[in-house]
């Protein structure tokens, strides 16, 4: 039986995608062009790695709870 319902978890993998591959290209572009945000920590590279952190866990909820995945 074939409910037609669409996880929520679903929606929030794919907005963790979105913002965590903006976020990390924009770690990225920081990296590549050498200007560092003026924060004390920068040196950390905070957008690379949290960005990276979002993409998986959003790669990883959207992958698991995409629609029409067999139960």
């Amino acid at each position: 039986m074939h409910s037609g319902h669409i996880s929520i978890w679903f929606f929030i993998g794919v907005l963790l995608t979105v913002y965590g591959a903006m976020i990390t290209a924009y770690g990225i572009y920081e990296l590549v062009s050498g200007t560092l945000a003026n924060v004390v920590l920068a040196n950390l590279h905070a957008p690379v790695w949290w960005g990276g952190l979002m993409l998986l866990l959003g790669l990883f909820y959207s992958v698991k709870f995409r629609p029409g995945r067999e139960r």
